[in-house]
């Protein structure tokens, strides 16, 4: 296989504390607090998205560097009982191809508090692992799907996979993850066209819709702003078939801003990272299927908490190298400034 370079992610150095207020919590120099976990997996995905990863596919992270679900547990149970984490969601890579995840799923709901529990998947298995999700604890699901033609799929995810796709969404609902959640990723000239046919199919089915604008993750570092479909352009498009109203509710730290279709309740959201940055409420932190602690989705550095734990770290060590992680978070992005440059990682390494 001929893989793509990924790089290597620079940890940081040891953060200066000063100033810092005397907190448990995942606090930043920006008053912001983080809350919301990404858990990512494994970086390995059974499709081939055009905008996530080559034909061929990467080359994965070796087995020996990934998290044991012991270790994964234990960074996690940390993560709520020390730091104040209220939501862990679990990405990957596919999450699905994590072997044994029922177990870990469980093991994280047992924790004292209790988080809330989502996934986000492609869905190509999630028909026949919906209800043993429930039963291990999963509170609700995010499904990625850009586009309802079976050609089209094909050519976007190099992968026959639609039914298996369609099967899987109306099995997690019938398993009671709900809301059932639906991303998509609009491209000009790809699927642009599909705005408003995708609402009226998450419309008709109870799911709800939210697109995301397309985000430079690639791994080729190929990604032209130029071809991506904006927040302004895709409300444009709904605005043809759809009257839509702001939300009256107040976004907090949602990434989507939603709004209300023919006068709801039935909504729509939209992530705009690129064109509507939400990092001024920004309240996630980050871990990599190797054990690595991000405070950005485009940070260029890490914190290297595997190594730490795998040489003996105590939870409370283990803690503190997170909330230093934490306080060492930037004012935003960076996405529009000249000097940007995308993460080394790619997202199917980071974790969605």
């Amino acid at each position: 296989m001929t893989a793509v370079d990924l790089g290597v992610p620079v940890v940081r150095a040891a953060t200066d504390l000063s100033g810092r207020p005397d907190t448990p919590a995942l606090v930043d120099r920006f008053g912001r607090h983080a809350t919301d976990l990404r858990v990512s997996l494994t970086d390995r995905c059974n499709l081939r998205c055009t905008y996530c990863m080559p034909a061929e596919g990467l080359d994965w992270l070796p087995k020996p560097d990934l998290l044991t679900d012991d270790e994964l547990v234990r960074l996690i149970r940390i993560a709520v009982t020390d730091l104040g984490v209220t939501d862990v969601r679990f990405t990957g890579g596919e999450p699905l191809l994590r072997p044994r995840l029922e177990d870990v799923i469980a093991a994280v709901a047992a924790l004292t508090p209790r988080p809330r529990l989502s996934l986000t998947t492609n869905g190509v298995t999630l028909a026949r692992r919906a209800a043993g999700l429930v039963a291990a604890g999963l509170d609700r699901v995010n499904v990625s799907l850009d586009t309802l033609d079976p050609a089209r799929f094909r050519d976007l995810t190099r992968r026959d996979r639609l039914d298996d796709v369609l099967a899987g969404l109306a099995a997690a609902h019938a398993a009671g993850l709900a809301p059932v959640k639906v991303n998509s990723v609009l491209m000009r000239g790809v699927n642009e066209d599909e705005a408003v046919p995708l609402l009226r199919f998450c419309l008709d089915n109870g799911y709800h819709l939210r697109f995301i604008e397309q985000m430079p993750l690639d791994p080729q570092h190929g990604w032209d702003r130029g071809e991506m479909v904006t927040a302004g352009e895709i409300l444009a498009a709904l605005g043809t078939a759809f009257s839509l109203t702001a939300h009256p509710q107040e976004r907090g730290a949602a990434p989507a801003e939603r709004w209300l279709v023919d006068g709801g309740p039935a909504t729509v959201g939209v992530i705009a990272s690129v064109t509507r940055p939400f990092c001024a409420s920004c309240d996630r932190t980050r871990l990599t299927a190797d054990g690595q602690v991000r405070n950005c989705l485009f940070g260029r550095t890490e914190t290297d908490l595997r190594a730490a734990l795998r040489g003996g770290a105590s939870d409370a060590e283990l803690a503190g190298l997170w909330r230093g992680d934490a306080w060492a978070k930037a004012a935003g992005h960076g996405i529009d400034d000249p000097g940007f440059h995308q993460p080394d990682r790619p997202m199917s390494a980071i974790g969605g």
